[in-house]
């Protein structure tokens, strides 16, 4: 299946679209991010999962050779001697797919955006009357 261009409906749908391994690995991201966000919405946006709590919180993916973590630029900037072992560019991170997800360093990350988010929305109503 060609995953670049199909148009999943659901996360379920994405995540089943892959073979087990991977299922696995993305079934993992996927309740970890729920733990932590558990007010934060399902989706698919740009064609992946995406966990959705006023604006973008996090999106995840999977690839031949890595599980991608999109946490915008500042998840990756805030951890970046954390995430040096790792592939990263300004807004994503790349967990090998044959290693364990660093599910402590996730759970950080994805803290800290909801922290983020919700800071900024309370700035912006605190600024509306």
């Amino acid at each position: 299946m060609d995953r670049a261009r199909k148009d999943f409906v659901s996360i379920d749908e994405y995540i089943q679209s892959f073979p087990e391994n991977v299922r696995v690995r993305l079934t993992e991201l996927r309740k970890l991010i729920r733990e932590i966000a558990p007010e934060a919405t399902e989706k698919i946006s740009y064609k992946i999962p995406t966990f959705y709590l006023k604006e973008n919180l996090v999106h995840f993916a999977a690839y031949a050779r890595h599980i991608g973590l999109y946490p915008t630029s500042t998840g990756v900037t805030n951890f970046a001697a954390e995430l040096a072992k790792y592939k990263t560019t300004r807004g994503a991170i790349q967990f090998p797919i044959e290693e364990p997800l660093p599910v402590e360093l996730i759970r950080r990350i994805v803290e800290f955006r909801v922290r983020e988010v919700l800071t900024k929305t309370k700035k912006r109503t605190a600024g509306t009357v």
